[in-house]
């Protein structure tokens, strides 16, 4: 016999999963953009509104659901979890905006240099599929490699920043128009915060099984 608090933990499981592609759509678009110039502030905005929605709604539900049937155990672990990982994909949504906005207010970088940003975008794009594929997964070697990718994505951060503060550094990036370095500084960090949130996913997908390594997935 199925039982009600399993038909609220079903709904929950649908808004993640839907979380999931829609927060995935923000972010690739958001590069894309990068890379093309294209303005899609309002599209990328409506996006993140729809994931922050879908994130209070799992937050209302979650909360009616331990409120009425007091879940124990790994009903308890994946309502908690469904909570976490919920947040994580609403921050994709955030901080996706926000790297289109930085894009409006700087203007046209079609004559900066993108390496260093596009460079970061591959390993983050590569996080963020990772991390969905662990939802059905659970693999915690995934997880791992996560952290593994998000010590890249640090590195890469961190290199372009003392680059561009570096009094050596070189005469074509000195001449470049300081919207170009800014723009790409403030971009990296959006992407920095989006590699962290793919490992707090992932860490979320396994504290709902630590303890009941038999039962099934999660999603």
């Amino acid at each position: 016999m199925t039982r009600l608090l399993d038909l609220g933990i079903d709904r929950i499981r649908n808004i993640i999963m839907d979380m999931a592609k829609l927060s995935e759509s923000s972010v690739f678009d958001a590069i894309e953009s990068y890379k093309s110039g294209a303005a899609i502030k309002k599209h990328i905005f409506d996006q993140s509104e729809k994931l922050r929605i879908l994130q209070d709604e799992v937050a209302d539900l979650a909360i009616e659901l331990i409120a009425r049937y007091q879940p124990v155990a790994t009903d308890l672990r994946f309502i908690r979890s469904c909570m976490e990982i919920s947040y994580g994909f609403s921050r994709f949504g955030r901080y996706s905006y926000d790297i289109v906005d930085v894009l409006e207010t700087m203007g046209s970088i079609s004559d900066c240099d993108k390496s260093a940003v596009i460079e970061m975008t591959d390993t983050v794009r590569e996080m963020i599929l990772l991390s969905f594929s662990s939802l059905q997964s659970r693999n915690k070697d995934a997880v791992q490699k996560l952290y593994e990718l998000d010590d890249t994505v640090d590195a890469l951060y961190r290199k372009y920043l003392r680059e561009v503060t570096s009094p050596q550094t070189d005469a074509a990036k000195k001449s470049a128009h300081p919207r170009c370095y800014i723009s790409a500084l403030l971009i990296l960090r959006y992407l920095e915060r989006i590699s962290d949130h793919a490992c707090y996913i992932g860490d979320s997908i396994l504290y709902h099984d630590r303890q009941f390594e038999s039962q099934t997935l999660i999603i």
